[in-house]
């Protein structure tokens, strides 16, 4: 378990500015790169572990290469696992609201439906619309949240998460291109994995749910109790008190620990062009209250045939 010492220490010439009580900081006066002292990243390390995802303005001079040497400090980088890097990067995915899987506008964390989902996200603003934002939530605060007696019932709770799901439902108003990029690409290969709801972050120590919208059912429970479970726990991530809202510039960057937030790209700026892209550090397996691992339990290639023309 880290050790979180007071923010004022960490890094002594940078302005760490809480943007809520709960969830959020911006970190200014630092200009982001791979040749970063091993002790600022560390400290970055250290505000993300406390604030669950951070912001830095002024970071245009970044491009893929550069984006991917600073993430590369917290991590291994890790591609998607269906949609693949940018070609000549390792890990940049990148989402163009012009194109199909461009706007993620649902509740989410990023790609639980494998087992050791991605420990860290960064994510540059390219090419940003005058209006919009994204808004994360943290999932610790929310299992803190939780009454008693559905800490006990979520800890004991495991869900089927998986990247095949009725996107139609999800999506009723989704383009055509980001209906054809669904099946040909981000289903490309289907995942099952079962993963606890509740999770013991490996650096904090902290119990975060792990919910978003991968998660297909609840273990052991029908359709229609899991679908109103699910809405219960879910309902505290999304609690107004337990977010922040960003609004982008371009050039900014955001990082945030996966393992304890789920964000939501607010689909609200229309037409308007919007490009981001982000490099992801790998995770680790997650453990449940009771020392039990997640297991991705499917994986399965579709064949050629079934792609669309």
């Amino acid at each position: 378990m880290t050790r979180l010492t007071p923010v004022e220490q960490i890094i002594p010439d940078a302005d760490i500015v809480p943007l809520t009580g709960r969830v959020g900081a911006e970190i200014r006066n630092i200009r982001l790169s791979g040749d970063l002292p091993q002790q600022t990243v560390a400290a970055i390390n250290q505000i993300l572990l406390r604030h669950k995802v951070v912001f830095f303005r002024d970071q245009a001079h970044l491009d893929d290469a550069g984006q991917e040497r600073f993430a590369q400090r917290l991590g291994d980088l890790v591609p998607h696992p269906t949609q693949g890097p940018v070609k000549g990067t390792a890990s940049i995915l990148e989402l163009d609201s012009s194109r199909g899987g461009g706007r993620a506008d649902q509740w989410h964390t990023d790609v639980t439906f494998v087992d050791a989902y991605p420990k860290f996200s960064v994510l540059r603003g390219v090419v940003i619309p005058p209006a919009g934002g994204h808004t994360w939530s943290n999932t610790a605060a929310a299992y803190q949240d939780l009454p008693e007696p559905l800490k006990l019932l979520a800890d004991n709770l495991w869900a089927v998460h998986s990247n095949a799901y009725d996107y139609a439902a999800v999506r009723p108003r989704a383009s055509a291109a980001e209906k054809k990029h669904f099946e040909e690409i981000f289903t490309s290969t289907i995942y099952e994995t079962e993963h606890p709801v509740v999770r013991v972050h490996p650096e904090t120590g902290e119990r975060t749910l792990l919910l978003g919208n991968f998660v297909q059912r609840l273990i052991g429970l029908s359709k229609s109790d899991s679908a109103k479970l699910y809405e219960v726990f879910q309902s505290y991530v999304t609690a107004p008190e337990n977010t922040v809202r960003w609004r982008w510039k371009a050039g900014d960057v955001a990082i945030w620990d996966n393992r304890a937030t789920q964000h939501y790209a607010v689909n609200d700026y229309g037409d308007q062009h919007r490009v981001v892209r982000r490099a992801t550090v790998d995770g680790d397996v997650p453990v449940s209250v009771d020392g039990r691992r997640s297991a991705t339990r499917t994986k399965v290639a579709k064949p050629a045939t079934d792609k669309a023309a």
